[in-house]
C-alpha cells in the first residue's frame, strides 16, 4: 500500500490528465477530437502500457492508465502534454517539485485509476470543473483468472494469473 503523501502527489500528477481527457480542458473545435488526441499521445508515450476509459454507475468518469514503472509515470507527468494540461487547469499555480518522491524507483508496473465527477453547476472563478476527483495507484498482485481475455494490457505482468480460453473454462484442469 502506498503512503498517503504518495497518493496526494499522484493526485496532482493526474488531476489535469483527468480533466483534459474528460473534455474539461480548453475548448476544442471538436471535443471528441481533443479527447482522442490526448489518449493517442498518452498511449504513444514511452512506458505507457495501455489506457482504458469508462463510466461508473454512480456517474464518475474513469481512466485506467498502466505504466511500466515510476520512471514512465514521472516522464508522463513532465511531458509537454501534461504540463500544458496543468497550466490550463491551474493557470495561477506553479508546479516546481519532483513528483512522487516517496515512491521507490523499483516499484514495478503501476496502474493509475483516475475517477472524476463533474460539477452540476459551473465552477466559480478559478475553481475546478470537477466536483470530486480521485487518483489511486496500484501494482499487480499475484493470482487471478482471465477467461477469454483480460482487462489489463498483455504487457502488464501478473504473477500467477491463469489465462483460460472460453471453451476450456467449463472444464478447467
Amino acid at each position: 500500500m502506498l503512503a498517503p503523501n504518495v497518493r496526494k502527489r499522484a493526485i496532482a500528477a493526474f488531476f489535469v490528465f483527468a480533466l483534459q481527457s474528460m473534455g474539461l480542458g480548453p475548448a476544442y473545435a471538436q471535443p471528441d477530437r481533443g479527447f482522442a488526441e490526448l489518449l493517442e499521445r498518452a498511449r504513444a508515450h514511452p512506458g505507457v502500457l495501455g489506457i482504458e476509459t469508462g463510466q461508473t454507475s454512480g456517474g464518475k468518469q474513469v481512466i485506467f492508465a498502466w505504466f511500466e514503472n515510476k520512471e514512465a509515470l514521472v516522464s508522463w507527468y513532465k511531458s509537454d502534454v501534461h504540463k500544458r494540461a496543468m497550466r490550463i487547469a491551474f493557470p495561477k499555480r506553479t508546479f516546481d517539485r519532483e513528483p512522487l518522491p516517496d515512491l521507490p524507483a523499483n516499484s514495478g508496473q503501476i496502474l493509475a485509476i483516475v475517477s472524476l465527477k463533474r460539477r452540476d453547476t459551473p465552477p466559480s472563478e478559478g475553481g475546478s470543473p470537477a466536483a470530486t476527483i480521485g487518483i489511486e495507484l496500484y501494482t499487480p498482485l499475484p493470482g487471478g483468472v482471465a477467461v477469454g481475455g483480460r482487462f489489463a494490457p498483455k504487457a502488464v505482468r501478473v504473477p500467477g494469473l491463469r489465462e483460460l480460453d472460453i471453451g476450456t473454462a467449463e472444464n478447467p484442469r
